[in-house]
Order: structure tokens, then sequence, then C-alpha cells
């Protein structure tokens, strides 16, 4: 069981599965909405993700129309983005963790896109968009 919050704490969440995924996306959205140089994410299943406590303060923002990226409204920290033709997968922001996690697949996406100020400097998989 994982367990996650947001930075004021309003929010938290329980994750009952594996985390066994880590893409750190370098896409330019995403550097956005995190304002740093990628995202740390994880794909969950959606129906294993369960908000404990502060439901009300989730707000999403949709830059582009077919995926929501939900964040607490009191606070800004982003929680999960989801895909509206992929309802059965989140994918969790997992600096919201409280939980340590080990995950055996990890990789970086989007690098075609990364912020030019940053360079990746570990042994990870590189993908220019999405990996196959």
């Amino acid at each position: 069981m994982h367990t996650g919050s947001c930075l004021c704490g309003r929010v938290q969440y329980e994750y009952d599965g594996e985390i066994d995924e880590i893409s750190l996306c370098h896409c330019s959205q995403c550097r956005k909405a995190q304002g740093t140089a990628f995202a740390a994410v994880a794909p969950v299943r959606a129906e294993r993700l369960n908000f404990t406590q502060g439901q009300q303060c989730l707000k999403a923002f949709r830059a582009t129309p077919d995926k929501e990226r939900v964040f607490c409204a009191e606070c800004g920290s982003p929680l999960y983005s989801a895909r509206d033709d992929l309802p059965e997968i989140k994918r969790l922001r997992l600096g919201t963790l409280d939980t340590p996690v080990v995950a055996s697949k990890q990789y970086h996406a989007f690098v075609a896109s990364k912020a030019c100020w940053f360079e990746i400097k570990d042994d990870l998989p590189q993908h220019r968009g999405l990996p196959l």
C-alpha cells in the first residue's frame, strides 16, 4: 500500500498496488505543469487509487482536450493526469508519494523536447517520445 498527499496536506490518497514503472517525462507540457525539467510519473490502476481526504480540493485543468491534469486547488500540487482514451490508468505524480517506491522499469520520455539547460547524466533508457 502506498500513501501520498499534496503539499498542504488537504488532499491525501492511498494506492493499493505495485508501482513498477517510472517515466521521467521531459515534454514541454509536463515541464510547465511541474515547473521543473521533467515530471516523474507512474501509470497506476485508476480503481486502486483512492482519495481518502480532500476530494473537494481536487481541480482539473485541460491543456489539451483529451487529457486532464489534476491538482490541489489550495496549494497547487500536481497529483495525477488522466487521458480520456485510457480511463483505467492514471499517471501519478511521484513527488506526492509519502512512501518509498522502487521500480524495475525506469526511463526518460520525450527527450527530443527536453529543457536545453538540463543534461541527463544517468544510464536510464532515453526515448524521443513515448517508449514503444
